[in-house]
């Protein structure tokens, strides 16, 4: 008599064999959202308001800035990935090739647009 676990019994299946370490990373990634998302959103929304002084201050503290930065970071790649399944679920031929690589450009230029100007905002 084998015990497996559901997971053990689902690893490995699917077409790209990749299914079951898609999925947690997507659970994973969601539940670090839930973390922070709403500490950001505290931050982000007590510097609402204020002059562009005050907001840089705010964002030149080290917590501040790395709850930003880990919201973007965290939030593109979720959105990368929750975005590619869709679309691998939905088309096919060059139009799911086509838009996956857009989807991955877009993600990482808002990443990249996002930190840029956060470490300028933070120094």
């Amino acid at each position: 008599m084998r015990f497996l676990t559901d997971r053990k019994r689902a690893e490995g299946r699917g077409a790209a064999g990749s299914g079951t370490e898609h999925h947690w990373q997507m659970q994973i990634s969601a539940f670090g959202l839930a973390l922070i998302v709403p500490a950001f959103l505290y931050v982000f929304g007590s510097s609402l308001g204020k002059s562009h002084e005050e907001v840089l201050e705010t964002f030149s503290h080290p917590l501040p800035a790395v709850l930003t930065g880990l919201v973007l970071v965290v939030g593109m790649l979720h959105f990368r990935k929750g975005a590619q399944t869709m679309v691998e679920d939905y088309s096919k031929g060059i139009t799911r090739k086509v838009l996956i690589m857009s989807i991955a450009a877009f993600s990482y230029a808002v990443m990249a647009t996002g930190l840029f100007a956060l470490v300028k905002i933070a120094l």
